[in-house]
């Protein structure tokens, strides 16, 4: 769920209390600034369990305590490949390469590991990526070794590629 709530105290606490209510699980709540929000507004995504049967109630409840609900979704992203990054990522903008998976839509980078020996040492990266489909994974990489080639990286691939 991606919510969006005024940012004043309390309010956090107030929308995810519907969710043990209804007997969901909180797995993950990602909390953090936008500036490009409104400043008297939060936006807050948060990965929960919940049966499909108490969503209904949930969202009634969260709505009651003046929550907005910006978007719901099930797991979309039902592919999984993990790859290594060698090369001066972060001299590289390591967030620039993230991004130009990110904003795709169709494929995200969900787990990153990042090794960095020394300031002026090549560094390494294990990138886990989810996508849609197979055919999205393929775009998804075939996007990430554009940008490795332009940046001068080594990409090690696949360690894996499964459904998740």
């Amino acid at each position: 769920m991606k919510l969006e709530m005024k940012d004043s105290p309390g309010q956090l606490v107030s929308a995810l209390q519907p969710i043990s209510e209804v007997g969901g699980n909180i797995i993950a709540v990602i909390h953090q600034r936008d500036l490009s929000s409104r400043e008297d507004t939060l936006g807050v995504q948060i990965v929960l369990e919940i049966a499909e049967s108490r969503l209904t109630d949930l969202v009634s409840m969260i709505k009651e305590r003046g929550v907005n609900i910006l978007r719901i979704g099930k797991d979309r992203l039902l592919y999984k490949q993990t790859v290594i990054m060698i090369g001066h990522l972060m001299h590289t903008d390591l967030s620039d390469t993230v991004d130009r998976i990110d904003c795709t839509g169709f494929a995200e980078v969900t787990a990153l590991d990042l090794a960095m020996p020394a300031i002026n040492e090549p560094s390494s990266a294990r990138l886990t990526i989810k996508s849609v489909s197979k055919k999205d994974m393929d775009a998804a990489l075939d996007i990430l070794r554009d940008v490795a080639k332009t940046k001068k990286l080594l990409i090690i691939e696949p360690l894996e590629g499964e459904l998740v």
